[in-house]
């Protein structure tokens, strides 16, 4: 993992959950982000809604001045998912 250390600046509160985001979680496991989303797709049935859920567009537009860093809407069309503390531990 290339992201080692305090990673609790990537941890955002969306619908009461805490949870981290796909585009931080390929940034620590040093993946590009498309080859985490289609690692998920293919892998649908690991990751049960309480481990993982795309964030709505309102969601992610809250969390955009958090964090410019997203980079969605830049390069993708799709907002992120959202992994909860089960869905990063998998």
């Amino acid at each position: 993992m290339s992201g080692q250390g305090n990673l609790t600046h990537l941890i955002y509160r969306v619908s009461g959950r805490r949870v981290m985001l796909s585009v931080d979680l390929a940034s620590i496991y040093d993946v590009a982000p498309k080859a985490l989303n289609q690692a998920v797709k293919r892998n649908r049935d690991r990751f049960p809604g309480d481990f993982l859920f795309r964030l709505t567009l309102s969601e992610a537009r809250r969390l955009k001045p958090e964090g410019d860093k997203l980079g969605w809407g830049k390069y993708t069309k799709y907002p992120p998912y959202a992994f909860t503390e089960q869905g990063v531990a998998t």
